[in-house]
């Protein structure tokens, strides 16, 4: 049973100013049916005692705790960067505004 007709593909390609023609609407009426019955068969299976889960395996926090280190240098950063100016990286400019 087609859940997803022709007329409600080409109603909404109008809509959202799609062109298509007779022979795509209709592929796409099919595909749309197929993943439509897709949806609903996993909606058979999620029954109330299923509980519902965001992820299918369990998810652990894996970064470690903040600790106050020492931090680098910047005099010995900026060293070692290909340009620096003020304290601070100088990079090309991309965006084509004015400085």
């Amino acid at each position: 049973m087609s859940t997803i007709s022709s007329d409600e593909v080409a109603r909404v390609a109008a809509l959202a100013r799609i062109a298509l023609n007779q022979d795509e609407i209709e592929r796409l009426a099919g595909e749309l049916d197929v993943i439509a019955n897709a949806v609903a068969r996993v909606g058979e299976v999620a029954t109330p005692d299923v509980p519902a889960t965001s992820h299918p395996l369990p998810l652990a926090n894996v970064m470690r705790p903040d600790e106050v280190t020492e931090t680098l240098d910047v005099h010995e950063v900026m060293a070692s960067a290909p340009q620096a100016e003020d304290g601070m990286f100088a990079v090309p400019q991309i965006l084509g505004e004015d400085a």
